[in-house]
């Protein structure tokens, strides 16, 4: 799967993630590990963004590959754990620090 396949379907799922009018009995929580390869002709620093990731293999004097390195399904309990170890806020889901769905 190339970069820019990607960064599209992260952008479909951003969408995803943001619409209000979910079916909110039914949902389902996900954590995917992507992994990132990068060949360049020196140390590739550390980005601070996908954005750059992409630009520096797209544009840049890198090449890059993309491999799926897991998905599973999570626990509301779990994806809640996950959400804090990221740094996020269960709100961006519609969710509450318990799991539980917003109103």
């Amino acid at each position: 799967m190339n970069l820019n396949a990607i960064v599209g379907n992260w952008k479909l799922m951003e969408k995803r993630c943001q619409n209000k009018e979910k079916n909110m009995k039914n949902r389902k929580f996900y954590k995917t590990v992507i992994q990132v390869e990068i060949l360049s002709e020196e140390p590739y620093s550390s980005p601070t963004t996908l954005d750059q990731i992409h630009y520096d293999i797209t544009f840049g004097d890198c090449s890059g590959y993309l491999s799926l390195l897991t998905s599973q399904e999570l626990s509301r309990k779990d994806f809640i754990e996950e959400v804090f170890k990221q740094g996020s806020d269960p709100g961006f889901f519609n969710l509450q620090e318990d799991g539980t769905d917003l109103e």
